[in-house]
């Protein structure tokens, strides 16, 4: 598959993460019974490893300029804090609180992923 149409699958694929994660975070958070529905527990998870998949692709496919190291570097390391945070929201948490406040995290460490994947640089492209 050429990058172009990885890159494709790969952003298609985070963006319906990103929307699965915060339906869900809805739901949970409003008490719906639609969370506990079995398509909303394991369609993130076929979603997210073809992201992986995509991403694994991506990552292959430009293995071959270290300029973009840091960027992977960066895109990992928040994927990782993203992983933790919603673990925290939906699983781990007791209090309300701590669970809606990892949720709101988890969403603000994707976007800095999203940012981090538009400019190609661990700063946001902020620094000089």
């Amino acid at each position: 598959m050429s990058y172009e149409a990885l890159k494709v699958v790969h952003v298609v694929c985070a963006l319906i993460s990103y929307a699965l994660f915060l339906l869900r975070g809805i739901w949970r958070f409003t008490g719906s019974r639609a969370a506990e529905r079995r398509w909303v527990k394991v369609a993130p998870h076929i979603n997210d490893t073809v992201l992986l998949a995509a991403a694994l692709g991506l990552a292959w496919t430009a293995a071959g300029n270290p300029a973009l190291h840091g960027f992977f570097v960066a895109k990992i390391s928040g994927l990782l804090v993203y992983i933790l945070l919603g673990m925290t929201a939906f699983r781990w948490a007791r209090a309300r609180r701590t669970r809606v406040a990892a949720w709101l995290g988890a969403q603000g460490v994707f976007f800095y992923i999203v940012g981090v994947a538009i400019t190609k640089s661990p700063t946001l492209g902020l620094s000089g």
